[in-house]
């Protein structure tokens, strides 16, 4: 059997793993194993094995990732989500589906600090739905817009996902968070036109809350959101002028929140205990995907599976465009059965090289399109993460029920991904500004 054979039958192999429910990580890390050991040599298969793991444990670059990790938990637990959401709530809460699109702004301001699109979910499903329910709003819409919103998460900066990304295609993790800032509010706008545009026509579906007045509003800054703006600023604004590296600038961000939410006590030790142990459990899961895949990239790489794709895609009777929507198009698919960092990890040795040096397209520019691909795939069925994490919030709601209120807020995720398709500069304009 050829190389390519081979690869193929690995992938296969892998995703046999995946549907006898062994983890991603070690199903990656298995198939890419047997691949490899048959394409070179059982022995050179467990060197790259023991070689590739230990360099992935012990690496200085993704020691990033527990820092931005850790800085997402301490936000959660020191109730900045509440607080955040209040502030939303009293300055937009009165427009039509104004709870909803309170909910949005909320999304990516939590997203800001946060990096996670579970975490996001979680923290502003369990504040947002109670409210939405207090006024009578369609519970298809009042769960679905934070499960769609909770996607901000994972394309506001800081990132967990582009981190990933800008490590296995050694790409600038700073210019990838930039990147996501203008394509993030873009997308937030559009999920905000969404609920009012709903709303507007079927007011039934969102009524509007109370009116406050600009002191209420202004007082809701005095009580603890002013924070979230100052980490932003300190540990972000640092990184995009060059004053940290991505690893410090996690750390900076992690030290900021956990000084501010101790210093004004809104972190307890329970809750700095529960923050260690999530990000601990967090990152080593994110560490053994990460290490699964670099095997699995080893296969990739041996078998010449990406450069022969590499070389199809460039032959056919197509526009670069076209073949872009090919690859999203698969993406999306995928999306729908792989988590999201998973389905980065798996694709990126096989759809980067394309990608970028056969179709010419701009590595940042495309990771910030793969992240919105791949924001469909965790509020699409059957996985859909986010939508099972507002299940267990509400769980007297039908799954079904939510699933339906998807459909509007996956049309606005269709349209931001083909206005960045088609104006590249949102993506690429504030990284072009960087000097590094």
């Amino acid at each position: 059997m050829t190389e390519i054979t081979i690869g193929f039958i690995s992938i296969i192999i892998f995703f046999i793993l995946l549907a006898l429910q062994m983890p991603i990580a070690y199903a990656m890390a298995l198939a890419g194993f047997l691949g490899f050991g048959y394409i070179v040599s059982p022995e050179a298969a467990f060197r790259v094995v023991s070689k590739d793991i230990y360099n992935t444990f012990s690496s200085y670059t993704l020691s990033v990732i527990p820092m931005f990790v850790f800085m997402g938990f301490v936000a959660f637990y020191s109730g900045i989500g509440s607080r955040v959401y209040n502030f939303a709530y009293k300055l937009i809460g009165h427009w039509p589906g104004g709870l909803s699109i309170a909910t949005q702004v909320t999304c990516g301001l939590f997203g800001a600090v946060c990096g996670s699109n579970t975490a996001t979910a979680a923290t502003i499903g369990a504040i947002a739905i109670p409210e939405m329910k207090k006024y009578e709003y369609d519970d298809s819409l009042s769960t679905a817009s934070v499960a769609a919103g909770g996607a901000l998460g994972i394309l506001i900066p800081p990132s967990v996902i582009f981190i990933v990304y800008g490590i296995a295609t050694e790409q600038s993790v700073g210019r990838l968070f930039i990147a996501g800032l203008l394509p993030g509010i873009l997308l937030m706008c559009l999920y905000v036109a969404t609920v009012y545009l709903m709303a507007k026509k079927n007011p039934d579906l969102g009524p509007p809350g109370p009116k406050f007045s600009w002191g209420e509003r202004l007082a809701t800054l005095q009580g603890g959101i002013w924070e979230v703006f100052l980490v932003f600023a300190v540990s972000l604004g640092g990184l995009f002028l060059g004053w940290f590296t991505p690893t410090e600038s996690g750390a900076v961000g992690a030290f900021c929140i956990l000084a501010l939410s101790l210093l004004e006590k809104r972190l307890n030790l329970d809750g700095l205990k529960k923050a260690l142990m999530d990000s601990t459990r967090t990152t080593a899961m994110i560490m053994l995907l990460v290490a699964g895949a670099v095997v699995f990239g080893r296969l990739m790489a041996v078998s010449r599976i990406p450069f022969e794709l590499a070389s199809w895609a460039g032959s056919l009777p197509l526009p670069p465009f076209a073949v872009m929507l090919i690859i999203l198009a698969i993406y999306a698919i995928l999306g729908c059965f792989i988590d999201a960092l998973a389905l980065v990890l798996l694709t990126i040795p096989i759809f980067y090289p394309v990608a970028v040096d056969v179709l010419g397209y701009d590595p940042i520019w495309f990771g910030v399109i793969v992240v919105l691909v791949v924001a469909m795939g965790v509020i699409t069925p059957p996985v859909g993460m986010n939508v099972y994490i507002i299940k267990g919030i509400v769980p007297e709601i039908p799954l079904e029920t939510i699933f339906r209120g998807i459909w509007p807020f996956l049309g606005a995720l269709v349209v931001c991904i083909l206005l960045i398709l088609v104006f590249q500069p949102i993506a690429t304009f504030l990284p072009g500004l960087l000097s590094y």
